[in-house]
């Protein structure tokens, strides 16, 4: 058993949450984040759809790998065949959406889809991959992670609310300030990691 193995699945997953944020300290799954977090309700759709994708993926990547890949030698292959999964989940949480509610799906529009090349999601199936997590870490992990984007993407929706109604320099608004608004939101989280880590 390595040192990975011995980590407390509920360590992870508060970490995965805050101190190593899959957006705010690795800065995986910009566009869509800074793309999408201008409205508060698509924040929320995009947010619950990437949290329900990494969740699934996560652990469909870690069977794969580990009852497929790994004892037919084809490790090479994992990039293509986690990516092949990460598109399957997407395109069958986009019908879902689209059923459930026509309003979130036109609201999101290009970025549902774009969650396949989102680089937090297959981010996270490689960081799982590297740190060697079981089963159940892997699922933790990418629970953790999900509601950890979800988080930051709520909160820069609730700032971005309050920076538009205030009095900016005309240099700095726009992407300007979302920038330096994200830049503070990581300064904040990493600010916790003394308590928790993911290593």
């Amino acid at each position: 058993m390595n040192a990975t193995q011995l980590i407390n699945p509920f360590s992870l997953f508060f970490a995965s949450i805050i101190t190593s944020n899959i957006l705010l300290a690795n800065f995986l799954g910009m566009c869509s984040f800074i793309s999408i977090s201008k409205d508060m309700k698509s924040s929320n759709g995009l947010g619950l759809a990437v949290t329900v994708v990494l969740t699934v993926t996560t652990g469909i990547n870690w069977a794969i790998l580990n009852y497929v890949l790994i004892p037919l030698n084809l490790e090479y292959l994992r990039f293509i065949v986690f990516i092949i999964s990460i598109a399957a989940a997407v395109q069958m949480l986009e019908m879902i959406i689209d059923r459930v509610s026509q309003a979130l799906y036109l609201s999101l529009g290009i970025f549902l889809p774009l969650i396949t090349v989102n680089c937090a999601i297959l981010g996270v199936s490689l960081f799982m991959e590297i740190r060697g997590y079981t089963f159940v870490q892997s699922l933790v992990y990418g629970l953790g992670s999900g509601l950890g984007w979800w988080l930051a993407i709520m909160l820069l929706s609730a700032i971005r609310k309050k920076t538009d109604k205030s009095k900016i320099a005309p240099g700095l608004q726009g992407p300007g300030i979302t920038v330096i608004t994200i830049g503070f939101m990581a300064m904040a989280f990493i600010g916790f990691s003394g308590m928790l880590a993911v290593q």
